[in-house]
């Protein structure tokens, strides 16, 4: 297998450089919209514990800008 890099010229290297990146990118991709469509199901998930014990007509509080769109 060797033998096969060591006689590919130059853009040959870049061209199978370029597939292996777009492939990366789009499975990259493929796995952030799926993350990002279950977010409200992992969300609720996470914080079910913490919802049980907070009071009645309390809700949660996010202290910082960056916080609430972690769980949207």
């Amino acid at each position: 297998m060797d033998e096969q890099f060591d006689k590919q010229s130059l853009t040959e290297h870049l061209r199978e450089l370029r597939s292996c990146l777009l492939i990366s990118l789009g499975a990259v991709a493929c796995g952030f919209t799926l993350a990002y469509t279950f977010i409200r199901p992992i969300a609720d998930w996470f914080f079910q514990p913490l919802v049980l014990v907070m009071p009645e007509q309390k809700s949660l509080i996010f202290t910082s800008y960056q916080e609430g769109f972690f769980f949207i």
